[in-house]
């Protein structure tokens, strides 16, 4: 798909939220994490791998040890891909991580969509091209310079190790960089610098335990940003400097993420009919009669908006703008569309207690027996809302 005007993003990002942090889970780094492994396969050199295609959706991609767990952010986004089918996982999974990022406190990383899904695994890259975290500095070069990255983009990009933890039955390591894994800031390359770190004593892989309390751990790539001569200098910036930081991950982020993704074709400039049902929609929503009016004979009345299968009609109901309801019922609105969540604009009404509007879409022929993809009917959500007003009406 293309960055086309019909993605509404802050409605887009509103749903990953939702989806990523509640009262269950707040998987933030996780979903930094599956955006930053569905990019990091990209090799220059012949333009495989990368974030286009979403290829962790099959094997062999989504067999690579470096990809263990990640199946559980990409199970809590596919609800979110359902409401917006137009919206690739692709550009889902990566959008995610840039939110995720900001969510915890970060920069604003740019991000454009313009991702396909790929129909099976056959583009998927060999394993190996992530980074390998038991390995050195010349490795991370390796694996940076091939997707084209420079010394300082790799060390902002290692900088997201001041999010989340890592798990040893995932990647054989275990324990936090920093005592705040959900806040992203600087304190990964504080910790890194001016703490003292030792060989941890135990049964696992080679990681580095904090002198002091035993409680925070690095990995021997984060050693090797410390100990490199180039690297450790860009690191004792952005120790000083958070702004520093956040400006340089946001914006190698943003091209990680970009890579081996088609240039986006810009949105071809919207049709003056389309210009006018979305200025028709808005003013119903607001209640603008005069707008409503203004606009009725050069728009459908019943145009459905793309992203949420919502008429004029819904969005007068759902605030109970009862003077704009009437002249969209004049104008032989239909009053039984259902929109993306199964709600036609009576179930709307109900909810948010609009006895008046209630009424008037009754009059008009509303159907009180339709159920939405929960499995409500008005006369439902009056009840599990308290509107018992309302029963007698449906």
């Amino acid at each position: 798909m293309s960055d086309a005007p019909t993605v509404n993003k802050e409605a887009l990002k509103s749903e990953i939220r939702q989806a990523i942090i509640n009262r269950k889970v707040n998987i933030c780094p996780m979903t930094v994490r599956l955006a930053w492994h569905s990019a990091g396969t990209f090799d220059a050199k012949d333009n495989t791998g990368g974030t286009n295609g979403a290829g962790m959706r099959f094997e062999p991609e989504s067999a690579d040890g470096a990809n263990a767990g990640l199946h559980i952010v990409r199970h809590i986004l596919s609800p979110v891909q359902q409401q917006y089918p137009d919206v690739s996982f692709a550009d889902l999974w990566t959008y995610a991580g840039a939110s995720a990022v900001e969510f915890m406190g970060g920069p604003k990383v740019p991000h454009h969509f313009g991702r396909s899904d790929h129909a099976d695994g056959q583009k998927c890259p060999a394993h190996g091209r992530l980074p390998d975290a038991s390995q050195g500095a010349q490795h991370l070069r390796d694996v940076f310079y091939r997707m084209g990255f420079d010394d300082r983009e790799i060390v902002a990009l290692s900088g997201a190790h001041t999010l989340g933890r890592c798990h040893i039955e995932r990647s054989g390591y275990d324990g936090p960089w920093t005592r705040h894994p959900l806040k992203f800031d600087n304190q990964y390359f504080k910790n890194l610098l001016f703490l003292e770190w030792r060989p941890k004593k135990w049964d696992g892989k080679l990681q580095y335990e904090d002198v002091e309390t035993g409680e925070l751990m690095m990995l021997p790539t984060d050693l090797a940003i410390r100990d490199d001569p180039k690297f450790r200098v860009i690191a004792e910036q952005y120790a000083k400097d958070e702004q520093l930081f956040f400006r340089d991950f946001g914006e190698a982020f943003g091209k990680l993420l970009a890579l081996g993704v088609p240039v986006p074709v810009p949105s071809a400039e919207l049709s003056q009919r389309q210009k006018d049902g979305i200025a028709f929609r808005e003013a119903a929503m607001h209640g603008s009669v005069d707008g409503v009016k203004a606009l009725a004979g050069k728009v459908d009345v019943d145009e459905i908006e793309s992203t949420s299968g919502r008429t004029a009609l819904h969005k007068a109901a759902f605030f109970g703008h009862t003077k704009t309801v009437q002249f969209l019922l004049s104008s032989k609105a239909k009053v039984n569309v259902q929109d993306y969540n199964g709600d036609t604009p009576l179930h709307d009404a109900v909810k948010h207690d609009h006895p008046a509007v209630v009424e008037q879409l009754i009059a008009a022929g509303a159907d009180a027996k339709i159920r939405n993809k929960v499995g409500q009917s008005p006369l439902d959500i009056a009840n599990s809302h308290g509107h018992k007003h309302l029963t007698s009406k449906l």
